[in-house]
């Protein structure tokens, strides 16, 4: 383990190779396991606001589970996360013709980054919101170990194509997840990574 300002970060996050090898997988993380992707309050008031925006992209299905039950519920561990739909599909996954699955809320903010639609009472609501960062950062997932965030890295069999292109590409996990690692913890969180790995390295270079 590391510590990287007030974060505990696993030594795993520098050592494993990883690139999402969406030609395989095709996304199927949005819509496999038995529970919802962790969210924050202000992601799930911020869903809640583009609910008019999301609702039409969703599925029937996904619809109806958020109208009996909304967008959000606590597992068992008391953490909030998103609904899913037939207990494994994310309520904001579809799947294209070509069985591609794709998350309607990144959809949405790539047809309209940059730019605002209106909202049901005729005002501007702004699409400034990608997904949920606990999806954007996977297969990193953020745990309390006592005061501190932990990062760690999570383990999982449909990923196997993934760990293969990351170590043809020689990608560690880190540099992969540049972008929501920065928009999780900072510019400045990040750097301080990147110099912690590369001292790590040349530590076990030295060691062999």
């Amino acid at each position: 383990m590391l510590l990287i300002q007030d974060t505990i970060v696993s030594l795993e996050v520098l050592e494993k190779e990883f690139c999402c090898d969406l030609d395989n997988c095709k996304g199927c993380c949005c819509i496999e396991g038995d529970a919802g992707a962790p969210v924050t309050p202000e992601e799930e008031e911020r869903l809640r606001a583009m609910l008019p925006e999301l609702l039409p992209m969703m599925t029937m299905e996904a619809r109806q589970v958020v109208e009996r039950e909304g967008i959000a519920y606590n597992d068992p561990s008391g953490e909030r996360v998103l609904q899913i739909v037939n207990d494994k599909d994310c309520i904001f996954a579809r799947t294209d013709h070509n069985g591609w699955c794709y998350c309607v809320i990144e959809r949405l903010y790539n047809q309209q980054s940059g730019s605002s639609s209106q909202d049901s009472a005729g005002g501007t609501l702004n699409i400034g919101f990608k997904k949920p960062v606990s999806c954007h950062l996977y297969p990193i997932r953020l745990t309390q170990i006592g005061q501190r965030v932990g990062v760690e890295y999570h383990r999982w069999d449909i990923c196997h194509s993934s760990r293969q292109l990351g170590h043809k590409l020689h990608l560690p996990l880190y540099k992969f997840l540049k972008e929501p690692l920065v928009r999780r913890f900072g510019q400045d969180w990040y750097n301080e990574l990147c110099l912690t790995a590369e001292e790590w390295k040349k530590q076990m270079k030295s060691e062999r």
